[in-house]
């Protein structure tokens, strides 16, 4: 009787190996047979040999501990039901008759000739125009050419005259103008023509953040307007006859009555998918509580600032890594500084309609964006309603953002729009689900979460979208791999779904760091309660001078507050670490001169907030090559009920500060 291994938990969720008379090693080095991409793994971490006929579990001298049946052991003859845990990765030992499917492991396949006769045409329906589902048409079509159609449905484009194009505001249409930064991975991975199309012109990117310890080729992230994103790679599309665009919202019903339907849809329609719900049964549901502290669901809400800042960049960077309350992400000044907001600001973000005289969580609720109209006036074009905050010149939350602004160089007048986001995080159970099963008429049809419908948004800006690009990378390898002009398979998938947990993971982790903090004593907290309770006054405050004052000589002012010494000490050790990638930055001379015109209880809340991990903003999204190896670190997975399909993880990437 055979013996198999399943993933539970982690990115072979659902993959089974069958255990012959070789050892089967896990851990995190490459040359093991389960490699373990996680912090908590040792190099050779457990394994798993066979012992006459008993399958017995060996711990290596792992630094973290292996577990079975959640109890640690050093040795441990298996039994069918036991589960063993190897850091956050869980894998089920079971025989093979007991098991649904299990398939051997496979390689991809090898390039092989095609048949005389024309596989046929592989036929995709992408939902959603955004840059995530423009960029996996576009993919797909390259790596296809000849032997793939895609129809791109969005409602947020229109036609003039014989080309698609987006909608502006005369048609109710706010255009993205966040600027995103895109790490050399993700757009490395694009397509010369992409690439040249994107980042042809230097006028419509930089690249303001330093080379990060995974940066592909040395290449840096690059920043560049989504909008701008938006409109390059809809022109590049239009121009590709295999890819049909389709100014209308994808609607999932009128799909369905369709006679014929596709091999693929692919749901790239945002974190607010409708497409996605329609299929919830599919899917799954997600789990809203595995994020949680203390029993609380986190959600972060982020005010966006729309601005233009005389700082350099390199002043800049150094500025927003020091501090978790204010980040800065620009194209050459201009761009968006993101405010963290504490739970009591988050209740003052408020719109008010000035006709009927009532508050409005327009701002709050909705992605609206306020553009300023007027001294102090923010409108909203859809609403019609005002920035509360804005109009209240005394309020609390219009002085911090007042202070954010100095902070960053930024004139009041060059406050230009608002707008807010949340972050709010989930755990998907899958990414990949049959919809239509093949009949004598149709294909059947496989969807696919891809970008913000599979995660939700990181408070880094661009993580979604390096998400996003990575998701598209990864589906369009599985399919041209793939397709040989039969009905797909679950099998055709496993490295794509793989991957997706990976991504899943290290999106939601580092959301995770961007929203808590760990203290010296082992205690988590949320930031905002942290920025809360730095905003509190000091046992022996000093009066906060008004806005724009000088400060009065001899004043700790002046340079003796121990709160601008100790930020300016965490500054100097970042810079430290910064300027071999980073040359040219700020001098200590120059980084007091600007913080000394900030108010003390400012500086306080800046130094409360604590550093940002280095990591987080200059390191990379996860490495999907890992999947499409030729001999990638994959078992292959039994078909599963996606209704009843268990919560997935992927490996964590150790955090350096």
């Amino acid at each position: 009787m055979s013996s198999v291994i399943v993933g539970r938990t982690g990115p072979f969720t659902g993959q089974s190996l069958v255990l012959g008379a070789a050892p089967l090693r896990f851990g995190r080095k490459s040359d093991n047979d389960v490699v373990i991409v996680s912090a908590s793994a040792s190099r050779l971490h457990a394994e798993i040999v066979l012992e006459g006929d008993t399958h017995v579990l060996h711990d290596r001298a792992s630094k973290n501990g292996t577990y079975v049946n959640e109890q640690r052991v050093e040795r441990h003859a298996l039994s069918a039901g036991d589960i063993i845990r190897i850091g956050e990765e869980t894998f089920l030992f079971d025989t093979e008759e007991a098991m649904e499917t299990v398939m051997a492991l496979a390689p991809p396949d090898p390039p092989r000739a095609e048949p005389a006769a024309d596989p046929g045409e592989l036929r995709v329906t992408v939902a959603g125009g955004g840059p995530v589902g423009l960029a996996f048409a576009l993919l797909l079509e390259d790596a296809l050419p000849g032997r793939v159609s895609v129809t791109v449905h969005d409602g947020r484009w229109t036609e003039h005259g014989s080309t698609v194009v987006w909608k502006d505001e005369t048609h109710g249409n706010v255009r993205r103008q966040q600027v995103v930064t895109v790490q050399s991975r993700q757009y490395l991975a694009l397509t010369e023509e992409m690439r040249t199309a994107l980042f042809g012109d230097a006028e419509h990117f930089s690249e303001m953040w330093p080379v990060g310890p995974d940066s592909v080729e040395g290449r840096p992230p690059r920043n560049v307007r989504i909008a701008y994103i938006e409109d390059r790679l809809l022109e590049l599309a239009a121009r590709k006859p295999a890819i049909r665009l389709v100014p209308r919202r994808f609607d999932a019903a009128e799909y369905e009555n369709r006679p014929v339907r596709d091999h693929v849809l692919a749901i790239c329609d945002g974190g607010r998918s409708r497409t996605r719900e329609h299929y919830a049964d599919r899917f799954g549901a997600a789990d809203a509580s595995i994020y949680s502290l203390d029993g609380e669901h986190l959600q972060d809400v982020v005010l966006g600032l729309r601005v233009k800042s005389s700082l350099t960049d390199r002043m800049s960077v150094l500025l927003t890594v020091a501090q978790n309350r204010f980040l800065l992400n620009s194209l050459r000044g201009e761009g968006f500084l993101n405010m963290r907001l504490t739970r009591e600001e988050a209740r003052n973000v408020i719109g008010i309609d000035p006709v009927r005289q009532v508050f409005e969580e327009c701002v709050a609720a909705r992605p609206c964006v306020m553009s300023r109209h007027g001294d102090n006036e923010f409108v909203c074009p859809t609403h019609g309603t005002l920035f509360l905050p804005a109009l209240l010149r005394g309020s609390p939350l219009w002085q911090r953002i007042q202070e954010g602004l100095r902070l960053f160089g930024v004139a009041e007048d060059d406050l230009s729009a608002v707008t807010s986001f949340r972050l709010d995080m989930v755990q998907r159970p899958r990414f990949t689900a049959q919809i239509g099963r093949a009949t004598a008429t149709e294909p059947g049809t496989y969807g696919f979460l891809l970008g913000d419908a599979a995660n939700a948004i990181h408070f880094w800006p661009g993580r979604g979208l390096n998400s996003g690009l990575a998701s598209a990378t990864s589906l369009a390898l599985s399919l041209s791999r793939a397709w040989r002009g039969k009905p797909l398979r679950d099998a055709d998938f496993i490295r794509h779904e793989a991957a997706m947990s990976m991504l899943q993971y290290r999106h939601k982790s580092r959301a995770w760091n961007a929203m808590v903090t760990t203290d010296d004593q082992g205690v988590t907290r949320a930031i905002k309660d942290i920025v809360a309770a730095g905003q509190e006054p000091s046992p022996d405050p000093s009066p906060d001078p008004a806005p724009g004052t000088a400060p009065a000589p001899g004043s700790d002012r002046a340079g003796e507050a121990p709160d601008l010494d100790a930020l300016l000490a965490r500054l100097a050790a970042i810079r430290a670490r910064l300027a071999p990638r980073l040359p040219g930055m700020p001098t200590d001379e120059e980084l007091r001169d600007h913080l000394g015109g900030l108010r003390p209880s400012t500086l306080r809340t800046l130094l409360a907030s604590g550093a940002w991990d280095t990591l987080i903003v200059g390191g990379e999204e996860a490495d999907i090559n890992l999947f499409y190896q030729e001999n990638p670190p994959l078992y292959v997975a039994r078909p599963a009920d996606p209704r009843v399909a268990g919560p997935s993880f992927a490996p964590q990437e150790a955090l350096t500060p």
